[in-house]
C-alpha cells in the first residue's frame, strides 16, 4: 500500500517542478542560438574571413563535437556524486559558457596574413571550447528530462512548460542583437561584445536558479551508474536500436534546418528583402518563435496527446515545408508579407521543437525495458554525435553555393541572390522530405509504444520497491 502511494506521488505532475526544471532551458537555448545566429555573419562580414576558412573551421568544430558529445554523455552516465550524475556537470559549465560568449566576439584585429592566421586559430579555439562547456550543460540538462518526467502525461505537460522557456531563450538570442547592434555587417565597436556579455548573464542567472530549485534526480535511478556500459558499448547499444537509427536521419535533417535558417537570415533579410534595421531583421525570427510558443500550446500539445508524437511530427514537418516555400519568391518592399510568412513558419517549427525530445525519451524508455538501466547520457551523447553532422552539412552547402556565385569573401555589391533564396527554402525542403521518409518508418507508435509504456511502469515499480 505504501509503495503504491509512493509510486503515485512520484508520477503526479507538478507545474512548480516543471517550471523549476524548465528555467534551465533559458541558458541552453539562449547561448547556443546566439552562437548559431551571429557567429557566421560576424566572422564572415565583420572580421572578413573567406567562406572557405569559415567552412574549414566549422567542419573541424563539428568533428570535435561528435567525439566530445559522445564521450561526455558516456561519462555522465557513469558519474556518481552526492549531487547525482548530472548536476555537477551543469554546475561547472555555466561560467565558462558565459565567458566564452564574450570572447567569441572579441577576436584580435586583422591586419595582414599573420594576423589573419591568429584570428583563425582564435576563432577555432573559442568555438571548440564553447562547444566543450555547452555540451557539459546541454547533455546533462536534457538527460534529466526523461528521468524527472516519467509518465507520458508528465512528459507532455513538462515539455510544454520547458519549451515555453525555450521560446524566451530564442527571443533573447534573436531580438536582443537587433536592439544592441546597429548593423550586423558593419557594427559600431563594442556592440557584438556587449551582446555576448548580456547573453552571458542570461546563462548565469537562470542557470543558478535552476541549480537551486530544480528537481533532484530520482532515488530509484541512483545505482544505475554501476551498470552503465563502457564507452564503446554505449555507442553499440544506441546504434543497435532500430528506433534510434530510424529517428537519426530525421533529427539530423531537422537540425540542418534549425542551423541553416538563423545562419542565413541576416544576409537574406538585408540583401534580398532589403531590410536595413537589425531590429527589424531580428523581428523576423522573433515572430517565428512567438508563433512557435503559441502553437505548441494550442496545436501540438493536444495533437500529440491524441495521435502520438510520430504522426504529429510527420504533420508538422509537412506544414514546415509549405510555410518555407514563399521565402524563395520574396523580394524588396515585401516586408509585411515576410513578417506574415515568418510567423507561419513557426507552426511547423514548433511541432518539431515540441516533439523531438519526446521521441528520444521514448527511445530511452524502450532501451531501459531491454537493459534494466536508464542510459539517457549515452543516448543523448550519441544523439548529438549525429546531430553535429547537421552543422557540417550546413556549411558544406553554404560554402559551395557562395563559391559558385563567386562570393567567397563578403562584398555587398556581389550578393548571390539565387543562392540565398535556395539556402532559405530549397535545401531545407529537401532535408525535411528526407526526415518525413525516415519518420514514416519509425516503429515506436500506436500499440508498440503503449507496450513500452506498460513495461516501463512495471520496471519502475520494481525499482521503487527496492529503493523504498
Amino acid at each position: 500500500m505504501g509503495i503504491n502511494k509512493n509510486i503515485s506521488e512520484r508520477s503526479k505532475f507538478s507545474y512548480k517542478r516543471a517550471v523549476a526544471y524548465g528555467i534551465g532551458q533559458l541558458p541552453d537555448i539562449a547561448s547556443y542560438q546566439a552562437f548559431t545566429f551571429l557567429t557566421f555573419t560576424f566572422y564572415f562580414a565583420v572580421v572578413g574571413f573567406e567562406i572557405g576558412w569559415i567552412t574549414l573551421g566549422f567542419i573541424i568544430w563539428s568533428i570535435w563535437n561528435s567525439l566530445n558529445d559522445t564521450f561526455i554523455g558516456f561519462l555522465s552516465d557513469r558519474t556518481h556524486t552526492r549531487w547525482g550524475r548530472r548536476f555537477p556537470w551543469i554546475m561547472f559549465s555555466l561560467v565558462p559558457i558565459a565567458v566564452l560568449l564574450i570572447l567569441l566576439f572579441t577576436p584580435p584585429i586583422v591586419i595582414g596574413d599573420i594576423s589573419f592566421f591568429t584570428n583563425f586559430i582564435y576563432f577555432l579555439m573559442i568555438i571548440i571550447l564553447f562547444e566543450l562547456f555547452f555540451t557539459m550543460y546541454d547533455i546533462n540538462y536534457t538527460s534529466l528530462y526523461p528521468e524527472i518526467f516519467i509518465s507520458e502525461e508528465e512528459r507532455t505537460k513538462g515539455n510544454n512548460v520547458r519549451q515555453l522557456f525555450a521560446i524566451f531563450g530564442l527571443i533573447a538570442a534573436f531580438i536582443l542583437p537587433g536592439i544592441l547592434i546597429s548593423s550586423y555587417t558593419s557594427p559600431e565597436p563594442g556592440e557584438y561584445p556587449l551582446f555576448g556579455l548580456i547573453v552571458g548573464l542570461i546563462v548565469i542567472i537562470p542557470g543558478l536558479l535552476f541549480l537551486i530549485f530544480a528537481p533532484r534526480e530520482r532515488s530509484e535511478f541512483k545505482q544505475d551508474y554501476k551498470t552503465a556500459p563502457s564507452f564503446f558499448n554505449a555507442i553499440k547499444y544506441c546504434v543497435k536500436s532500430k528506433s534510434f537509427i530510424r529517428y537519426i536521419p530525421a533529427e539530423i535533417a531537422n537540425w540542418f534546418v534549425y542551423g541553416m535558417l538563423p545562419t542565413i537570415v541576416p544576409l537574406y533579410a538585408e540583401f534580398i528583402l532589403e531590410i536595413a534595421d537589425p531590429l527589424m531583421i531580428s523581428l523576423l525570427l522573433g515572430l517565428t518563435f512567438l508563433s512557435a510558443a503559441l502553437f505548441m500550446t494550442i496545436l501540438w500539445k493536444p495533437l500529440v496527446q491524441k495521435i502520438g508524437p510520430r504522426k504529429s511530427w510527420l504533420i508538422s514537418m509537412s506544414i514546415w515545408i509549405i510555410s518555407l516555400a514563399p521565402l524563395f519568391f520574396l523580394g524588396p518592399h515585401m516586408e509585411i508579407a515576410a513578417y506574415i510568412i515568418f510567423f507561419l513558419i513557426g507552426i511547423g517549427l514548433s511541432g518539431s521543437l515540441y516533439i523531438i525530445d519526446i521521441i528520444i525519451a521514448d527511445i530511452v524508455d524502450e532501451d531501459e525495458i531491454k537493459s534494466g538501466t536508464r542510459r539517457e547520457g549515452g543516448y543523448y551523447g550519441v544523439n548529438i554525435f549525429f546531430q553535429r553532422f547537421a552543422t557540417v552539412f550546413v556549411f558544406l552547402i553554404i560554402g559551395p553555393v557562395f563559391l559558385i556565385a563567386d562570393y567567397d569573401k563578403f562584398a555587398p555589391v556581389n550578393i548571390p541572390e539565387l543562392g540565398l533564396r535556395s539556402l532559405m527554402f530549397v535545401f531545407p525542403a529537401i532535408a525535411l522530405i528526407i526526415a518525413i521518409i525516415a519518420i514514416y518508418f519509425y516503429p515506436l507508435d500506436g500499440e508498440r509504444l503503449r507496450e513500452v509504456k506498460e513495461k516501463k511502469a512495471i520496471l519502475h515499480q520494481e525499482k521503487i520497491s527496492k529503493s523504498v
